[in-house]
């Protein structure tokens, strides 16, 4: 079994992913817009040149995410995707990048179980725990 997170977007799915590819040094292995998919005629104009589905793998994780039709859209709320990262350089170089534009809940910091901890809401509205935990003793 595997749990994966799934992104739902207001239309900026591509845009987030693309940084998200960067950032996390990964890779998008599939997008497809509305248009492009076999229900193409059943999606209205304003909805075709965006993601039905897209996949980045990074680090032997798995990120996915869609845009979702203005009606059915909702903004994240109470979860988080965490990423657990192996330095506090690592950390440090994610937390600078997604803090952008971010709307940071926690700063990135030393806590007692982290060497660096952070937590925040993106410039797409997405929400990270970004993890570097201490070494067990």
């Amino acid at each position: 079994m595997q749990i994966t997170p799934y992104l739902m977007f207001n239309g900026n799915c591509a845009e987030a992913f693309k940084f998200y590819e960067k950032v996390l040094r990964g890779k998008i292995v599939m997008s497809m817009t509305h248009g492009d998919s076999p229900a193409a005629e059943h999606v209205p104009a304003e909805m075709q040149d965006k993601v039905i589905h897209v996949r980045l793998v990074a680090g032997g994780a798995v990120l996915m995410g869609s845009d979702s039709p203005p009606e059915y859209y909702a903004k994240p709320q109470g979860q988080y995707v965490s990423l657990i990262v192996d330095s506090a350089e690592e950390a440090e170089r994610i937390y600078e990048a997604f803090s952008e534009g971010a709307a940071v809940t926690m700063p990135l910091e030393e806590t007692f179980w982290a060497l660096r901890f952070a937590m925040l809401t993106d410039k797409f509205g997405s929400k990270w725990m970004i993890n570097c935990e201490k070494p067990m003793q």
